[in-house]
């Protein structure tokens, strides 16, 4: 009876796995839209009085999407406001909800990735993750891998789907 081998673990693929980059902290979605009037209104006074007595050191260290649940129209500068309030606290500050919150994370994340182990391999870009990682992040990986791989395949070694092939 021959050896089994493991020609993945013995190939020069190199996998990359998005969920490693996945950036560790807390999230959290702010609404504003119970310091608006009735919900749907922003009158200044009273919301520039709900930004000033609100406690924004319990953000310290998180990540923080401002968003609106209801179908109001904020004016850019609400938001602008909340935003200088959280600036020295939060790690990170989208206005959204947590799958843009995600996504931002990511690409900044992608955007620091060092290419150089990825320089004329063949690369497979994991699929299945356990944290969640946005559909663009995929998209950005493969875009800054494509520029210097000699492929790029997505899912795993044992079944993955052929995505580019520099000719």
């Amino acid at each position: 009876m021959s050896e089994i081998v493991n020609r993945v673990s013995q190939s020069s693929i190199i996998t990359l796995d998005l969920e490693e980059y996945y950036p560790e902290g807390k999230r959290v979605l702010f609404d504003i839209s119970p310091w608006l009037f009735q919900g749907i209104i922003l009158k200044e006074k009273e919301f520039r009085k709900h930004v000033a007595e609100h406690s924004w050191d319990i953000y310290r260290d998180n990540f923080v999407a401002i968003n609106c649940s209801t179908d109001a129209i904020v004016p850019a500068w609400a938001y602008m406001l909340i935003t200088t309030r959280l600036q020295p606290f939060a790690s990170a500050i989208v206005v959204g909800d947590l799958n843009d919150l995600e996504t931002h994370l990511y690409k900044e994340v992608i955007d620091r990735i060092d290419l150089s182990s990825y320089q004329n391999k063949p690369v497979i870009i994991k699929g299945c993750s356990n944290k969640p990682v946005p559909l663009n992040a995929y998209a950005w990986a493969t875009e800054k891998i494509q520029s210097v791989a000699r492929s790029v395949m997505y899912g795993e070694a044992c079944s993955s789907v052929p995505i580019y092939k520099r000719k």
